[in-house]
């Protein structure tokens, strides 16, 4: 018999700090006491740009070359437009509503920006970025890029609830479209005021939600507001969240990998050796070039 994942807690968004200059996040893992990357694994990062006023620029804001080894990173456009290039020569656009998964894996640089016509004019940016870890077996596979487009995401009708868009996992038998390396459930419950949706994940899986738009009642008794963060009990598998007026909320759920977890800046591998083995593969040219 199914019973309530109920909510540990409720986390307000922390002091915004900039990642470059062009994105303004506040940072709740693993930066909130009790967010650290053991609780929430395989999500070992999460930043958030809640919105966000960009004056136009000739010279496009962001942040410039920098590495990557050992997890993936997930970047979720709700407002504004990105730009990216890597040293695979890679690269391209995550338009609003779209999401990119990039695997570094065992290494890649990479740099990321305002997309240079949106940046002339500027506007409202607001975005997520999520680092999901790598199991050990998976962290020097080759780097790869799972661009998924708004029109491509699998979409569940609520009727006057409102819908799902589903990223990777799953959803009332549907499938996202995103592949992941562990179970991973990942959407943006998109409700009209009043609307209600319920969810359904394993009690040991690390659960959570952040309210992009409007407010929400979690089980008809947690009130949470736009910009915080909701953290599930690891107990109980069933939960419901009602729309106080129109909103957006993302919904993360993951096995945790339960594997050794060892971060240094851009890199997060399980050991301090593999760690030094980073740097010198960074420092050796073993992540390719690409030009700041």
């Amino acid at each position: 018999m199914m019973t309530t994942k109920k909510v540990q807690t409720v986390v307000a968004p922390r002091p915004a700090h900039f990642v470059g200059d062009g994105f303004r996040v506040h940072n709740f893992i693993p930066g909130v006491p009790g967010l650290d990357m053991k609780r929430m694994d395989p999500f070992i990062m999460l930043d958030y740009n809640s919105k966000f006023h960009f004056n136009g620029s000739d010279r496009p804001k962001g942040v410039g070359v920098h590495p990557h080894r050992g997890f993936e990173t997930v970047t979720i456009a709700y407002n504004g437009k990105v730009e990216h290039h890597d040293s695979a020569g890679g690269g391209g656009i995550i338009g609003q509503g779209d999401v990119q998964w990039m695997t570094a894996a065992k290494g890649i640089l990479h740099k990321e920006y305002h997309e240079t016509e949106w940046a002339k004019e500027g506007g409202i940016f607001q975005m997520v970025q999520l680092w999901v870890n790598l199991p050990a077996k998976d962290k020097m596979s080759n780097p790869k890029y799972q661009a998924i487009e708004n029109s491509n995401m699998e979409r569940i009708d609520l009727g006057e609830n409102g819908f799902i868009e589903l990223i990777a996992g799953e959803y009332d038998g549907h499938k996202g479209p995103a592949f992941t390396f562990t179970p991973v459930h990942m959407m943006n419950a998109k409700l009209k005021a009043g609307g209600k949706a319920e969810f359904n994940f394993p009690a040991h899986f690390n659960t959570a939600a952040l309210i992009i738009e409007g407010s929400i009642t979690i089980n008809g008794e947690e009130h949470v507001k736009a910009d915080h963060f909701a953290l599930f009990k690891n107990e109980g598998e069933t939960f419901t969240i009602q729309a106080n007026e129109d909103a957006v909320v993302l919904i993360i759920s993951g096995e945790p990998i339960n594997e050794p977890i060892f971060p240094h800046g851009p890199f997060v591998m399980n050991s301090r050796e593999e760690i030094m083995q980073a740097f010198e593969d960074f420092n050796t040219g073993k992540f390719g070039y690409l030009e700041d």
